[in-house]
């Protein structure tokens, strides 16, 4: 019997993956085409553009291949659902972390929905490109995008005609980033997937009904803000003068390419939490640059540690590796439609060829996802010429006062695997 890491086994897992969606589609033809176009995503072409993944299917021009991203019947959204529960039955897990995230779509001219001048984190700058938000879903297990919507900025919402020629649905216009991130993880709630974390960028952590949302749905949440952001009467910033210098902790939020990535650390507590959980500013340093500090908002269950703050922080760059792998490996980034049902469609599949990937790369693992052995709790580290190590508990003498106070901690103990529970705001830690 062949097995999921055999070539054998990889071609029956797309042929079981492209059954699983079939009823999404009405028509034989479509459903050869999903598999087909599955297939071609898949394949070591250079480009994935129409006329490459034609050739891969057999056919001598790409107009099949455009025929089915844009008038064929077929609910993009349904395979979504698919794709979504693909991932929990072979990557889900109790302890995951969803991540919201936004990533650019470079394009030239003006006829593709949603185009316009804007700032793309792919390239780093302003450029004129499409927008999408998506979720990540990331686990012991590995990592896999799980939604997607693309995002509208005004110069189309206010344009009817324009949007009626990309295709463009009634009421999709009147829906901002924090909006979409918050119906992608509604469907997540709704849908029952497996996870115990939300992390995101500055865009979905200063909206104030996502935050509101995981309180009511008992998740936690460290949400990225800017310096700027109001945290009680004050901007976050200004919190900064509440760390005295021995009060950060090094630790590092995950491997990048260079190794741990190291960041000094600090968190203050403040009241407003429902009974049994715990709100706060985790506060983040370059141990180079002291003055490059970034902020998040923080909602986490009681006993949570510092350590397990700041890996839930790292594993937004999960989604950011997501979408290097998804654009290099299976062409996310490279569909030739202009329509907004043809943008959702090519994504949802290329997301579904990503999440295949995902499933081979966890059976060659060996089950776990990952090439090396489950890590232990993130430790402290010394940087040169700082205070001791800080150890992974609260010191005795943490004071009980009124306002957000500072989690103290003591020397380090004799063993590493002792946890560091936060401090609770205006109680005794």
């Amino acid at each position: 019997m062949a097995t999921v890491g055999t070539a054998e086994g990889w071609s029956r897992e797309l042929e079981a993956l492209a059954a699983r969606i079939a009823p999404r589609f009405s028509r034989a033809e479509p459903r050869r085409r999903a598999l087909a176009y599955l297939r071609g995503l898949l394949s070591p072409l250079k480009r994935k553009n129409g006329w490459q993944l034609a050739e891969v299917a057999g056919d001598g021009t790409p107009d099949g291949v455009q025929d089915f991203l844009s008038r064929m019947r077929w609910d993009a959204d349904a395979v979504r659902d698919d794709l979504r529960a693909y991932a929990v039955e072979h990557l889900g897990d109790p302890d995951a972390v969803l991540v919201l995230d936004e990533t650019g779509f470079l394009k030239k001219g003006d006829k593709s929905a949603g185009v316009q001048c804007q700032y793309s984190g792919t390239a780093g700058r302003i450029e004129n490109c499409q927008v999408g938000v998506f979720l990540g879903y990331a686990s012991r297990h590995g990592r896999a995008l799980i939604d997607r919507a693309l995002y509208l900025p005004k110069t189309w919402t206010t344009n009817v005609a324009r949007c009626a020629a990309a295709g463009i649905p009634e009421g999709a216009a009147l829906t901002t980033k924090p909006q979409l991130g918050l119906a992608m993880l509604d469907r997540a709630l709704e849908a029952g997937m497996p996870f115990a974390w939300v992390a995101g960028d500055s865009v979905y952590g200063a909206d104030h009904r996502i935050r509101r949302r995981l309180e009511a749905r008992g998740r936690g949440s460290v949400l990225a803000v800017t310096s700027g952001q109001r945290l009680g009467f004050v901007p976050v910033e200004d919190w900064l003068a509440k760390v005295p210098p021995d009060g950060w902790c090094r630790l590092s939020a995950g491997d990048g390419a260079k190794g741990p990535r190291l960041y000094d650390w600090a968190y203050l507590p403040y009241r407003g939490a429902a009974p049994g959980w715990r709100m706060g500013l985790l506060i983040r340093r370059s141990p180079a640059k002291p003055n490059d500090l970034a902020y998040y908002l923080t909602h986490a269950p009681e006993p949570t540690t510092l350590a397990r703050l700041v890996r839930v922080a790292g594993t937004r760059w999960a989604i950011e590796a997501c979408f290097e792998a998804a654009k290099g490996e299976v062409g996310l980034d490279e569909y030739e439609v202009r329509s907004w049902t043809g943008w959702h469609r090519h994504i949802t599949l290329a997301m579904l060829a990503h999440a295949y990937l995902a499933v081979l790369r966890k059976a060659a693992l060996g089950g776990s996802g990952r090439a090396r052995p489950r890590r232990r709790a993130a430790a402290p580290h010394r940087a040169r010429g700082s205070a001791p190590a800080l150890a992974p508990h609260l010191g005795p003498h943490t004071r009980a006062i009124r306002h957000p106070a500072l989690v103290r901690l003591a020397q380090a103990p004799s063993t590493a695997r002792t946890t560091m529970p936060l401090a609770k705001a205006g109680q005794p830690a």
